[in-house]
């Protein structure tokens, strides 16, 4: 390996720490650059940046067991479900622990990456640049807001807000409240602020999904759902919904739409309180929005309720402004990579975090930095342009069957995408011994572009 080769990280959260540890470990140069002031990207509520959307009341949705790395164990003295506070500062932790921090540059926003023959040029928000031979993108994808887009017709006269900016329930106090969206933060918040608002919490949506406890029968319901994990997807959805209407129920009997679609197929949303606040009254379902009218939101079946202030918890848009769309094509959210992982047209950019996940991103950040270091090392070989383009087209009719036209290229199987990685690694150090070339600097072969 050349002494030389030099690779930029573009984050200092989960993916990007780990990333910068896995190339470190692999004798590669590193240099991340982060614009918060800390390490921990969206975890790090206190993060400079004002990027964060971590709430106080915010908890992990996966039990520690399997959100942990692999290659540092939350502690056992730790709840099974640690609050975004611990888990920021297991990410401190994490980057103090293997020296990472000292390859960090806090406080440092990238405004472009660009290509040419001798690399990858890098420029700050401050215009400074540096040249690498090769870029992980670690941006994440949950910090720029998606709104409902067309906006619903007619005026408001009230308040409106982006979950992504919700840091407490007090807003809500003696206010009535509309939630709209399905999802883990629309849950929170919607539990939250029936503690202090006025009258139940509006929770307004189109389409349902399942709703899953932290525990069922007694064990952490992700730790139940890997148990399974070496089934087919179909039957281990048909096993856990059965025991999720076993324990729970559907989440028509608590008033909300049915679900989109099968278990494994939609995102679930994790929560203890949700349905215990709905059949006490404190937070009413309601179906999806027809139109605001003034002081008043009316929904699609007709009704009109009287609201104060709505939270629209609609989720996020992928957004990486620091590479131009000859990179990204009309839509980073479609952006075909082999493994998730290597650009297809130049793998000397390659993406950390760049996916939808059925389980914890923590282990799936983690093997996909291991592929990256490995191959930017030299000691992994990729298979050829034509093998890598035949696996992404399997790999995206699959999601398609399973997932539908929502975000495919994005999806993966947590479980067997985290035993997947390790014996692609294995492969591709295969395809070394039988000659295939390894990743080169393009200062010594030349832009792949």
């Amino acid at each position: 390996m050349p002494p030389s080769r030099r690779v930029a990280v573009i984050g200092a959260g989960a993916a990007g720490l780990a990333a910068t540890k896995a190339l470190l470990d692999e004798g590669v140069g590193v240099v991340t650059y982060e614009q918060g002031d800390r390490p921990g990207g969206l975890w790090a509520r206190d993060n400079a940046s004002g990027l964060s959307p971590a709430y106080p009341s915010l908890h992990l949705n996966t039990s520690k067991g399997r959100t942990e790395f692999a290659d540092f164990p939350m502690p056992q003295r730790w709840p099974d479900y640690p609050s975004a506070d611990l888990v920021a500062g297991y990410l401190a932790d994490y980057s103090t622990e293997f020296g990472l921090t000292g390859h960090i540059r806090f406080g440092t926003t990238v405004t472009s990456v660009e290509r040419s023959p001798q690399g990858w040029t890098v420029t700050t928000g401050t215009g400074e640049t540096d040249r690498y031979d090769a870029v992980v993108v670690a941006n994440g994808h949950n910090w720029r807001p998606r709104w409902p887009e067309p906006a619903y017709p007619g005026d408001f006269d009230g308040s409106q807000m982006h979950a992504h900016d919700y840091r407490g329930p007090e807003i809500f106090r003696d206010r009535r409240v509309l939630v709209v969206g399905m999802g883990n933060s629309a849950m929170d918040i919607a539990v939250d602020a029936s503690y202090v608002a006025h009258g139940p919490v509006l929770l307004s949506a189109r389409h349902g999904v399942h709703i899953v406890p932290k525990y069922l029968f007694g064990r952490p319901s992700d730790a139940t759902g890997g148990a399974l994990a070496a089934l087919p997807w179909r039957m281990r959805q048909r096993v856990a919904e059965t025991m999720l209407r076993l324990a729970v129920g559907t989440p028509q009997q608590y008033g909300l739409p049915a679900p989109a679609g099968g278990l494994f197929q939609n995102h679930p949303t994790i929560s203890d309180t949700i349905l215990h606040r709905l059949t006490h009254g404190e937070v009413a379902a309601r179906p999806g929005i027809e139109r605001l009218d003034g002081d008043s939101v009316v929904f699609t079946d007709g009704s009109s309720e009287p609201v104060d202030v709505i939270v629209w918890a609609t989720g996020y848009r992928v957004h990486i402004p620091f590479l131009d769309a000859r990179w990204l094509g009309e839509d980073p959210e479609r952006l075909p990579l082999y493994q998730r992982v290597f650009h297809l047209e130049d793998p000397s950019l390659a993406f950390v975090g760049l996916m939808q996940s059925t389980g914890a991103a923590l282990p799936v950040v983690e093997v996909q930095a291991k592929l990256a270091a490995a191959c930017f090392s030299g000691g992994y070989a990729l298979p050829s342009p034509e093998e890598q383009r035949r696996a992404v087209d399997r790999a995206l009719r699959a999601a398609v069957a399973r997932w539908g036209d929502r975000r495919p290229q994005m999806r993966i199987d947590f479980d067997q995408y985290v035993a997947d990685i390790p014996r692609e690694i294995t492969a591709g150090r295969a395809r070394l011994r039988r000659g295939a070339r390894p990743f080169t600097t393009p200062a010594r072969e030349g832009s792949p572009a």
